[in-house]
């Protein structure tokens, strides 16, 4: 029988000092939260090959390997990157602080512990790591072919879609590995030239672009993939109704069935201004409502 009660995240405290450590477990237990301590950097390592948090309280200074290095190790791994890591210190000076961030961690409290504002911390990320995780999960569902990568053009994560064309434009398999790496160079410098439209491959028959659409989180760029078909397709509305470049972008995901807010995230603005644009591409198409804009461009479409 399914059981009613919340679900009570679980968080990894790193610290070499076992006073510290029996401290939280008492704060964390106490707020509902489960407690998971290990004593240094490398025993945090191994525990998460076995279970992944929700949240990780990291202390900086720690013999051997110090949270600096520990969260840089944790954050090298694609599957732990969107965990949030908030570090422990009584090292306040600015140095530190901008070290702390500059490794991957979120926030940091200073020592010793003060247990309602650590919770209020904890819960504020928390929060912010679900949400990342709905609208991730909400761009695999919409079949946005989107990608974050970091500064290097590493894939941190990419949804099905944007896997697909990926691997298309490279002549891979999705499941293939490889492909990550390959592509991995042109994605930089998408990053690095904030380029709104780069090829990633040229053939006879299609091409395969990406464009920078932003920035997810510190040290996170939301790469958006094309192909040739659909930039014919969007130029096709736009002379045949004389829209925008971004009016016709958004006639088009409508005529696919999204929803303003899918449209939005797709194209990486607010709900409100994907609003906008409808209400100008029903005045130049002269008609009342979404569902006829989209029949408009279906029939359009249809004839090309």
């Amino acid at each position: 029988m399914p059981s009613d009660a919340p679900i009570r995240p679980i968080i990894l405290a790193v610290d070499d000092a076992t006073d510290t450590l029996s401290l939280l477990t008492d704060i964390l237990e106490d707020a509902g939260m489960t407690a998971l301590v290990v004593r240094s950097g490398s025993n945090a390592l191994s525990l998460l090959a076995q279970i992944k948090p929700d949240l990780i309280l990291m202390d900086a200074v720690m013999p051997q390997m110090d949270g600096f290095e520990t969260t840089k190790r944790i954050k090298k791994a694609r599957e732990f990157a969107h965990i949030p890591i908030v570090f422990m210190t009584g090292l306040s000076d600015t140095e530190h602080v901008v070290k702390g961030f500059e490794s991957g961690g979120v926030d940091y409290v200073t020592k010793p512990i003060v247990p309602d504002e650590l919770l209020a911390r904890i819960r504020v990320h928390l929060a912010n790591s679900r949400l990342a995780q709905s609208a991730r999960m909400a761009l695999d569902i919409s079949g946005t072919p989107l990608a974050a990568v970091d500064a290097e053009g590493q894939v941190l994560w990419i949804t099905p879609e944007g896997a697909k064309l990926s691997s298309r434009a490279l002549g891979s398999k999705p499941k293939d590995p490889n492909w990550k790496e390959a592509i991995a160079p042109l994605l930089a410098k998408v990053v690095q030239q904030r380029s709104d439209r780069m090829v990633l491959y040229e053939g006879p028959d299609r091409s395969f672009y990406a464009s920078f659409a932003g920035e997810a989180g510190p040290g996170e760029y939301l790469i958006r993939l094309t192909d040739s078909s659909a930039s014919r397709e969007d130029e096709l509305l736009r002379k045949q109704f004389d829209l925008t470049g971004r009016e016709a972008e958004v006639l088009l995901w409508i005529a696919q069935g999204k929803s303003n807010r899918d449209v939005a995230a797709i194209l990486t603005c607010s709900p409100r201004t994907v609003k906008k644009h409808l209400e100008q591409i029903y005045h130049k198409l002269q008609v009342e409502n979404r569902t006829a804009a989209a029949m408009a461009a279906v029939r359009v479409l249809m004839r090309r």
